[in-house]
């Protein structure tokens, strides 16, 4: 099997759904099906439980991705050390990052940087804080930009910006004329919440134990352009970051936290002492730079 055939099956495997796959693929949806239909009968085996547009790895599956995932990891540090042979302004950087920060951190960085390194590839993936941590310590990433900052001590840190928090809620809130709040003042409001994988639901829980009080959560979000949706719409408040230029929907207000830690820290990580490719240092480095 090659190289492009491990890496369609394994986002496969991630995402579940051949719509998304696909998109992250750039292929059609029916190129897609096509191949799964062609390795699985290659195989003589089905890799894959179908429910409805969901697709779940079944026992062959699991054990086809675990040696496809590991295959693909060798393929791309050959490609990158051959690369890096050659010239070091080559090669590949497989950065991971959170959602929130796809539609303006990470552009910004990597189109600074690709204007002085043209020919240096970039391999992405999105998730959960909690799972990038995992990704780049099982070396399934090189780098990953996340928030809060990771427990993990194998873990090097690289602080990149902090953000203040604030609470979201609906126009016309008992709490919406403020001009800054303690957390405590929301301790009986119903919250709209991140999934527990992410880093700003470990900043709601840190925060709210800090204000001495268990939050009731009526929804948890993998979004959070949903989660002030959901506040405009009056279901709940929510713990939110600050960011330079952000935009609101209508039908919020926005209320600074009080309080030296009401913030949240991004940050880069890599392995401590796990050696970088020469195009993945170069990009740390560029990066270090503009923080």
């Amino acid at each position: 099997m090659l190289s492009a055939d491990l890496n369609w099956f394994v986002v496969l495997a991630e995402e579940g759904q051949v719509t998304s796959a696909a998109d992250i693929l750039r292929l059609s949806q029916p190129t897609l099906s096509r191949r799964l239909a062609r390795l699985e009968r290659q195989l003589g085996v089905e890799l894959f439980d179908r429910h409805g547009r969901r697709l779940r790895l079944n026992q062959h599956g699991r054990l086809m991705f675990e040696h496809a995932s590991r295959a693909l990891r060798e393929l791309t540090s050959a490609e990158e050390r051959i690369a890096a042979m050659t010239s070091p302004s080559a090669g590949t950087v497989r950065l991971d990052f959170l959602h929130s920060f796809g539609t303006w951190l990470i552009p910004d960085l990597i189109r600074g940087f690709r204007a002085e390194a043209p020919q240096v590839r970039f391999a992405l993936h999105q998730g959960a804080a909690g799972l990038l941590g995992e990704r780049v310590k099982s070396g399934d990433a090189d780098l990953a930009v996340v928030s809060p900052r990771p427990d993990a001590a194998d873990l090097q840190w690289l602080l990149l910006s902090r953000q203040p928090l604030a609470l979201a809620v609906p126009t016309g809130h008992r709490l919406a004329g403020r001009a800054a709040i303690g957390l405590g003042d929301a301790a009986d409001e119903p919250f709209i919440a991140m999934h527990p994988d992410f880093g700003m639901r470990r900043l709601l829980d840190e925060a709210t134990e800090g204000a001495g009080f268990t939050p009731e959560i009526v929804f948890e979000s993998s979004e959070l352009a949903t989660t002030t949706g959901l506040v405009s719409a009056g279901l709940g408040v929510a713990l939110v970051p600050v960011a330079q230029g952000a935009r609101w929907p209508d039908g919020i207000v926005v209320i600074p936290i009080r309080g030296a830690r009401a913030a949240r820290e991004i940050g880069m990580i890599w392995v401590r002492d796990r050696p970088l490719t020469p195009p993945v240092r170069r990009f740390r480095d560029f990066v270090a730079r503009r923080a």
